[in-house]
């Protein structure tokens, strides 16, 4: 079966494939935002302006100035916000459709042969997850052919904290080895329509109320 997908709607499966059935798939629940969500989507907005347009930030932003400041200083032509997606050989691809996967890097940076990914973070960086960056990076080796080599980073901007990476276009292969067996996964249900559910403690917080692990929060 056909499908596409996101780095946010690959991680909700490898989660739990019951709740990514029931809200990607059948779209019988919703994942509520919450505020920390909301402060995510508004410290993005605020970043993405500074950089684009040089609009202040706003007071109480204004903290995260000297590390914006240090991303305008990396020398290239900077894309932010840039929506980028592939088809499923691995092409580059259209974001709006005839696309496989897609997704939004808050900066990227290009001079010559080097990127620079950036990833805006507004959670804690206490269990980093570097597989955004790679699938940011196979994006940008295929929409910009003369890239070689990236360096990447989820920036914790609320924590101060960076966690960096760097690819070389010779390891694209290596890159998708990270996503092919929970994406072989995602094809079996898909083929089959077995979702099995994933207990964990976080089930309390989860939007499918039918799952027999659902669990009123206390």
């Amino acid at each position: 079966m056909s499908y596409t997908w996101s780095f946010s709607s690959f991680k909700q499966y490898v989660n739990c494939p019951k709740q990514y059935q029931e809200v990607k798939v059948l779209k019988r629940f919703f994942v509520k935002q919450t505020q920390e969500m909301a402060y995510g989507n508004a410290v993005h907005k605020a970043l993405e302006d500074y950089i684009k347009e040089g609009t202040p930030l706003a007071k109480n932003y204004e903290r995260f100035k000297p590390l914006m400041d240090t991303l305008l200083e990396i020398e290239g032509t900077k894309h932010p916000e840039l929506r980028m997606a592939l088809d499923r050989v691995g092409n580059a691809s259209e974001y709006g459709k005839g696309y496989w996967v897609r997704g939004i890097v808050d900066l990227l940076v290009i001079k010559d042969d080097l990127a620079h990914i950036l990833d805006y973070k507004t959670g804690s960086s206490k269990y980093p997850d570097a597989k955004q960056l790679k699938l940011m990076a196979l994006m940008t080796f295929a929409k910009f052919p003369q890239i070689m080599r990236v360096k990447a980073g989820l920036l914790f901007v609320v924590n101060d904290a960076f966690v960096a990476e760097e690819y070389t276009r010779d390891q694209i292969l290596e890159l998708w080895d990270a996503f092919k067996p929970d994406l072989k996964r995602m094809d079996a249900s898909y083929d089959t329509d077995v979702w099995n559910p994933n207990p964990t403690p976080l089930c309390g917080w989860c939007p499918v109320r039918t799952c027999d692990f659902w669990k009123e929060r206390r």
